[in-house]
């Protein structure tokens, strides 16, 4: 596809997960593209670190025949939303998120500041300076439907996963497995600048340095443990599948306080 080239410009990246799930990575957050090439009928998951919406864009009108019948956010995070108000403004493409999350969405509040005490590397010093207003999508936004389904996405439904934010969802499709996990859990150490460069790939627990319940993200982390995934795409880093998934997410889950809690912080 013709989007080759945001590859080789070093700030963009793309994954073909499945035939119909599209990874583009902008720096070092990932963006899903949820939906058959050619098809009218996709959405995007979450819109990743401002300034790639021209990106997004380009890749979209490459892939499919129309723009997203829908935005879901997995939370609110600036770098999981940074793209939101402008591709919203220039597809008119409904939004959605949790409940909980509304109010960092909506101009009602902001999240807790990040904690740079977790430790971890130059990524988690350094968070400090990472945005955590609210950003003001107002009537743009609309709380996902109750009963777990994901608007004008059939087969899958929606996750509660709280602890990374109040309001932090997943996805999943239970006929082949396919798990969008957002930061409920993460495939590469995101407090360590070293090997976000390099994508390292290992199973991790969410971001630290704006995680604020850990007894939330020790459940949710069990709660997606126990789906069993066949693959998983994650907010931060490369997919992992088959084994070595599910061998790493039991660990995680069966091991979390000493694998993914931190030792110091101002949430823990």
């Amino acid at each position: 596809m013709a989007s080759d080239n945001l590859i080789t410009e070093g700030k963009t990246a793309l994954e073909e997960v499945a035939p119909d799930l599209l990874c583009l990575r902008t720096l070092f957050v990932n963006v899903l593209f949820v939906g058959t090439p050619g098809s009218r009928q996709w959405i995007l998951v979450d819109t990743g670190m401002p300034g790639f919406a021209r990106d997004i864009i380009q890749i979209a009108e490459e892939r499919f025949d129309g723009p997203p019948l829908a935005i879901v956010l997995t939370h609110g995070h600036f770098d999981h939303v940074g793209n939101v108000i402008e591709l919203e403004q220039h597809w008119g493409t409904p939004v959605f998120a949790h409940t909980l999350e509304l109010p960092y969405l909506t101009g009602l509040s902001d999240y807790p500041p990040a904690d740079p005490t977790v430790g971890g590397g130059l990524l988690a010093r350094t968070s400090f300076i990472f945005p955590n207003e609210a950003i003001h999508l107002d009537d743009r936004v609309d709380a996902l439907p109750s009963d777990h389904r994901v608007p004008y996405a059939p087969d899958w439904r929606w996750i509660a996963t709280p602890g990374h934010s109040p309001g932090h969802i997943s996805l999943y499709r239970e006929k082949d497995g396919a798990l969008i996990a957002g930061d409920a859990f993460i495939t590469v150490q995101q407090e360590s600048l070293w090997h976000v460069i390099f994508q390292d790939k290992e199973l991790h627990g969410p971001p630290m340095y704006f995680t604020t319940d850990w007894d939330a993200a020790k459940n949710s982390v069990q709660t997606l443990a126990d789906l069993k995934p066949e693959l998983a795409i994650t907010g931060h880093g490369h997919m992992m599948a088959s084994t070595e998934l599910r061998g790493q997410l039991d660990r995680l889950a069966r091991d979390f306080d000493r694998l993914a809690l931190p030792r110091q912080g101002k949430y823990v």
